[in-house]
């Protein structure tokens, strides 16, 4: 992923270092495994870790690559150059590149998951921090964009807690599917290796060897990892839209901080563009699109084929570090997002009453009214303020069938705007606690 949607600690679990420093670490706790069960001189083993401390070369490893053709191959070559060949010659005792490259893959899922954790928790703290504060700021809610009953702001925000919180459990179930490791030989039957090997490697790593491998470890675990995180962008994306409407000039209920000295508008210098949830838009889109190729990598061929191999050094860094890259620009929105009550009471009264027609046809119906009646009466003045821009509460008033079920005080009744927000307060219970 390219630097303007990267944080420097998610890069560093894709970095070859990084990635050369784990392969380290697999095989030489494999050699103390191997050294414990007798397979291999303790000597040996001991001298792999002479190179517990050396920066690995990654010039170095891809020039060897260049002639072997075979990126593990190479790095061991290159880790006998540092331990000497007789020390090294039993490196690697029994193992298959699959070992240390699934191995190390889930390793690195799992450390990006953990910043991804972080990620989502301050986007939580957020939401919930907005929520309290709007708990009782009415604004209208709307269905197919149209107006339709009143809502709080802190309704909004809680609801993006609760779906954001259920995303936070997926990734965490997600992080403990992938949390396996395999060292389990050329097509994994342990052949010449012993499964006490991985389940030392396992354990020094914090993997839970894999119950039964191939050459490979599964591939539905990364499907389910990768659709985790597209549900997850998913759900940004839909604050990032709320957030995006509610910015546009004739809503205008909240819109992005817009810190002095910005510019909206290489042309327009009156222009305060919602840039950041536009841009969170279009990199859910990008952690979305590593989501079919997952799915597709779940069917190998055999006991392996390394079709999934070119796919996964593609998506597993540019997913999570573009996730990671977006829940932070998410909570940094949500902190500083500028909220403006008043134009929320404007837009809900823009239609003169129009929002509390469902009110009047539950009274009517409950006065006695046919419900096919009350319906036709009380749509029949909501069109005259759609069509001529009266108000709706003078029109029930004025209309004889209407008043002969119901008295001016209670049409009246029926436009409290507390009535909206009695149950406020129970909701909150439900997705925040008591």
């Amino acid at each position: 992923m390219i630097p303007r949607y990267s944080r420097p600690d998610m890069v560093a679990i894709w970095s070859p270092e990084t990635k050369f420093r784990i392969w380290f670490e697999i095989e030489a706790h494999a050699c103390d495994a191997q050294a414990a069960l007798g397979v291999i001189p303790k000597e040996n083993a001991a001298a792999v870790w002479r190179a517990k401390d050396v920066t690995f070369d990654v010039a170095r490893i891809d020039e060897i690559e260049a002639v072997t053709k075979h990126d593990v191959i190479a790095f061991l070559t290159h880790l006998a150059e540092h331990i000497g060949a007789e020390d090294a010659r039993f490196v690697h005792q029994g193992m298959t590149s699959s070992d240390v490259l699934d191995t190390t893959l889930n390793i690195q899922l799992v450390r990006a998951a953990d910043l991804l954790l972080a990620g989502m928790d301050r986007v939580l703290a957020a939401l919930k921090a907005r929520a309290m504060e709007h708990r009782m700021t009415v604004r209208i809610g709307r269905s197919h964009g149209i107006h339709a009953e009143p809502t709080t702001m802190g309704l909004t925000f809680a609801r993006f807690y609760a779906e954001m919180a259920r995303g936070r459990e997926r990734l965490v179930n997600a992080r403990k599917e992938i949390a396996t490791g395999a060292i389990s030989g050329a097509v994994g039957t342990f052949a010449n290796i012993d499964p006490a090997v991985e389940e030392h490697v396992c354990a020094a790593l914090g993997l839970t060897p894999e119950p039964i491998s191939t050459q490979v470890i599964p591939r539905d675990r990364h499907a389910m990892f990768f659709a985790t995180l597209g549900v997850i962008a998913s759900s940004i994306e839909n604050v990032a839209i709320e957030i995006r409407h509610m910015q546009r000039t004739e809503v205008l209920e909240a819109e992005e901080y817009f810190s002095p000295g910005q510019k909206g508008s290489s042309a327009m210098p009156h222009k305060r563009n919602p840039v950041l949830t536009e841009n969170l838009t279009g990199l859910a889109r990008l952690v979305r699109a590593a989501v079919v190729p997952a799915l597709e990598n779940v069917a190998l061929w055999h006991e392996r084929d390394i079709s999934h191999s070119s796919v996964e050094r593609g998506i597993a860094p540019d997913a999570t570090i573009t996730l990671d890259f977006a829940l932070n620009r998410l909570a940094g929105v949500i902190e500083k997002l500028v909220i403006y009550p008043e134009n929320m009471l404007k837009n809900l009264n823009k239609f003169n009453g129009l929002i509390h027609s469902q009110r009047v046809l539950l009274a009517l119906t409950q006065k006695g009214v046919s419900r096919e009646d009350a319906y036709r009466l009380v749509q029949r003045n909501a069109m005259k303020v759609w069509e001529q821009g009266a108000d709706f509460r003078a029109e029930l008033k004025a209309d004889p069938e209407v008043r002969a079920a119901l008295s001016e005080a209670e049409i009246d009744e029926k436009f409290d705007l507390g009535y909206h927000t009695k149950h406020v307060d129970t909701i909150f219970a439900r997705v925040f606690g008591a």
